[in-house]
């Protein structure tokens, strides 16, 4: 299933070729909307560098000179990081959008022997063919142009594949319905970004996605995509570009590096209650119109994302939260 991913980062339209490469990294805040597009909402950090190779033979893969591109960050500033939380979350429910995630992506054109995102473990030899692959595409000069201008926006194509990749994608075709679950998802997905000729594949190669408290999630590795990937790169078809991590919903933002010493600031406090509010709307409206509905009454059982009377009942207890929250803010204000 094709998406669209508005203003996406710069680590996503790396390029390359035999003299230099791109590398670096970007860390965002993502919101989505009723349509699932994805949004870039707020930059946590982006570093973005050309690395020249030497031009002796021999030496070809060997970096000579780093030329800092852009260079922003926000995530050793407890201030600015809080600022730019909630200026996205006052963004997202304007926009009447939900809060998708933090996904980050770093762009090593595979040179390290490890990967650089947390939570992922591939095996050397797949590594090895992926910067050989790397190396072929900078080679022939084939990195692909995968940016899209639609109104003066800037967007690609992007794909989630993989044996899980419903976790990143959701159920449903409402607001309402995605906001059920991403109110209660939490954990992360990793993988590998590879261009194509008109998408950003996403292949998730493990996740820990959860949507209920009591749910163990089981490492495992998408073998499938791994072959899917190298069957790819050997028919010219994909071209490896980043490793990625995403982590899902509000929950997300408790992996930040400095989440202990934000997390009590009244602002931040205030946004987030706000967003709570606003989510809970949205399920209270959905829970609206299943009560209306002939569906009363019958075993909903199978249904994974149908709340049960104990969620029901946690949803009107953070309700309560997110009221006594704004309510002192108000008052405090006046």
């Amino acid at each position: 299933m094709l998406l669209d991913f508005y203003n996406p980062p710069p680590t996503l339209l790396v390029s390359g070729s035999k003299e230099g490469v791109d590398l670096g990294g970007s860390k965002l805040i993502l919101s989505i909307d009723d349509s699932r597009s994805l949004f870039s909402e707020g930059s946590i950090f982006t570093e973005m560098s050309w690395a020249e190779f030497y031009q002796e033979k021999g030496l070809e893969d060997q970096i000579h000179t780093f030329t800092t591109k852009k260079y922003e960050s926000v995530r050793e500033n407890p201030e600015a990081l809080t600022d730019t939380i909630k200026d996205s979350i006052k963004n997202i429910i304007k926009k009447k959008q939900l809060f998708y995630g933090i996904i980050d992506l770093e762009v090593d054109a595979f040179l390290n022997e490890n990967t650089v995102i947390p939570g992922l473990k591939v095996d050397h030899k797949v590594i090895n063919n992926l910067m050989e692959a790397h190396t072929q595409t900078r080679n022939k000069e084939m990195f692909p142009e995968i940016i899209r201008d639609v109104k003066k926006r800037k967007k690609i194509k992007i794909e989630f594949h993989g044996e899980k990749n419903k976790n990143l994608i959701f159920h449903g075709s409402k607001l309402e319905d995605l906001a059920n679950q991403l109110r209660v998802v939490k954990g992360f997905a990793t993988g590998i970004v590879c261009s194509s000729s008109d998408a950003a594949n996403f292949y998730i190669m493990n996740d820990n996605i959860i949507f209920k408290e009591n749910d163990t999630p089981e490492f495992y590795i998408d073998k499938k995509n791994i072959q899917t990937i190298e069957m790819g790169i050997k028919r010219e078809l994909l071209f490896p570009i980043s490793w990625f991590r995403i982590d899902i919903g509000i929950r997300a933002l408790e992996t930040l590096q400095l989440w202990d010493k934000i997390k009590e600031d009244n602002k931040l406090k205030v946004a987030l209650a706000e967003y709570e509010h606003y989510v809970l709307n949205l399920v209270f409206k959905k829970f609206e119109k299943l009560a209306s509905s002939e569906k009363i009454g019958v075993n909903l059982v199978d249904d994974f994302y149908q709340m049960t009377p104990q969620e029901r009942r946690q949803a009107l207890r953070d309700m309560a939260q997110a009221i006594r929250i704004l309510t002192k803010y108000y008052k405090d204000e006046d």
